[in-house]
């Protein structure tokens, strides 16, 4: 890979994030003016929000030409597909489908699509968004030392990190939780592992929303203890923490009932805790 074209004049998240995961990746120059036909015809040059085509093999990723009914779309959106890591970035990233809908429809469409009052989007702006996109509009060309440049290594690097770590733990909590049965309730279990990661843990949540399933509940290893945690999956209130709080082996029970703290790591005390708290 060469370097990175992307359009002149005014600058906007999409464009400024597609280019940013474009360096974190391939660390390269970006250059703001429009692309020769030799540059998008040749596949070692990425062409960004401009030259009206999508063509992967050659690297040109615009979404101007997209016909008006064409699911709203992105560069950022044709890049992140390029990469592998679109339909995580959908699933894990809030703000990517409000992204598409500013980029492709803009701010009335996707206040409707929101279902809020269109000043509600040009709320949610802020002067680090402000700054960053006129400070790389006004540059021509950006070597990979360049102060904007480097930011927008670290911001793409940032998302990339975070999706392809969160892919991996997932697929590895995939091969090691338990679904218990407590009653007429299910609960998602993660034994205490050795050497397991921090972040192991932490992605349970992501983890069993990817379930088809009615989890009530997560059990995991306490990262102050030795023992286990007990969460309400989304606020599920058919579980109660509050019914345990006078359990010997349990030192914290929220006065709302969501979460309960133990130092309890038998698999058959924990499914006593958990059935002592279905409500």
């Amino acid at each position: 890979m060469n370097y990175i074209v992307t359009h002149p004049g005014s600058a906007h998240k999409d464009d400024f994030l597609a280019c940013a995961v474009l360096a974190a990746e391939y660390s390269l120059p970006i250059y703001r003016r429009d692309p020769t036909e030799a540059e998008l015809e040749d596949p070692s040059v990425f062409v960004v929000d401009v030259g009206g085509r999508h063509d992967p093999a050659r690297l040109n990723f615009d979404h101007h030409q997209f016909s008006s009914d064409h699911p709203p779309s992105c560069s950022l959106s044709l890049v992140l597909q390029y990469l592998g890591v679109y339909e995580d970035a959908v699933r894990f990233c809030p703000w990517m489908k409000t992204a598409e809908w500013l980029d492709a429809r803009g701010a009335r469409q996707t206040a409707e699509w929101m279902k809020v009052d269109p000043f509600v989007v040009a709320q949610l702006s802020s002067p680090i968004d402000f700054s960053l996109l006129r400070y790389f509009a006004e540059e021509q060309a950006l070597t990979t030392d360049h102060p904007i440049a480097a930011l927008m290594a670290r911001i793409g690097g940032d998302l990339l990190d975070y999706l392809r770590s969160l892919r991996r733990n997932l697929n590895e909590l995939g091969t090691c939780v338990e679904f218990w049965q407590i009653g007429d309730l299910e609960i998602c279990y993660l034994p205490r592992i050795e050497g397991m990661a921090a972040d192991l843990a932490a992605a349970l949540t992501m983890f069993v929303r990817e379930q088809d399933r009615d989890i009530a509940g997560t059990v995991s290893p306490d990262k102050r203890g030795s023992g286990f945690g007990m969460t309400r999956f989304d606020d599920d209130l058919r579980l109660d923490f509050t019914q345990i709080e006078n359990e010997a082996d349990v030192h914290f029970a929220h006065k709302q009932g969501f979460i309960a703290k133990t130092s309890a790591t038998d698999p058959e005390r924990l499914k006593q805790l958990l059935s002592q708290s279905r409500a």
